[in-house]
């Protein structure tokens, strides 16, 4: 069973971003709490003040499936679009390799092995 990851970037008005994202604990919270979330975070972009990154992680397509068949997607997507939404791009990725960043070395390695 692969994991499946989600990066996702929605740009708001710059004006309402924070107010999006503290007004937005209660959304990631409840997607936290589903069974199959193994990871959920909106986080406010450095570079680009609209900007809020996505960034999820589901223990398999049938735990994400049952996300958006839930009440957590449907309140965070209703709750988004309140705050000056301008446009979104989300892509979602099937894991098929997982390891560790840094070696036995501790030197950062692109390898899988």
């Amino acid at each position: 069973m692969a994991k499946i990851v989600i990066s996702a970037q929605i740009d708001l008005d710059p004006a309402q971003r924070a107010d999006a994202l503290t007004k937005g604990k209660p959304h990631i919270d409840a997607a936290l709490a589903q069974p199959g979330c193994i990871a959920y975070d909106w986080s406010a972009d450095g570079n680009d003040p609209a900007r809020v990154n996505v960034f999820e992680e589901w223990e398999s397509e049938a735990a994400l499936a049952a996300h958006f068949a839930g009440s957590a997607y449907a309140g965070m997507r209703d709750h988004i679009g309140t705050f000056g939404l301008t446009g979104a791009v989300s892509r979602k990725y099937r894991v098929d390799a997982e390891a560790p960043v840094y070696n036995a070395e501790g030197v950062a390695t692109e390898a899988f092995d």
